[in-house]
């Protein structure tokens, strides 16, 4: 499996703890932060693998702006900030 980096934002909607992966537009959850962030992981993990069975992983991580660095390896956009705003 390509390994990749991502990031986390976790959430609470009641009693079930949201983990968010932004730059794939994935999600999980879990009872707790832990498990929500180990499902996460797990859904990631599974969106990956079966993108590379399909060949199209590339494209869909080009498609989330990641970059490619010299290596070969995927750089992840960079989360700038999150905030609570109300208007």
């Amino acid at each position: 499996m390509t390994p990749i980096e991502f990031d986390v934002i976790v959430f609470r909607e009641n009693e079930t703890f949201v983990a968010y992966c932004p730059e794939l537009d994935i999600s999980s959850c879990g009872n707790n932060v832990e498990h929500a962030k180990e499902m996460l992981k797990t859904a990631v993990r599974l969106f990956i693998e079966e993108a590379e069975k399909m060949g199209t992983l590339e494209g869909i991580l080009e498609e989330s702006s990641y970059k490619k660095d010299a290596s070969g390896k995927w750089i992840p956009p960079k989360l700038v900030a999150t905030e609570l705003v109300s208007i």
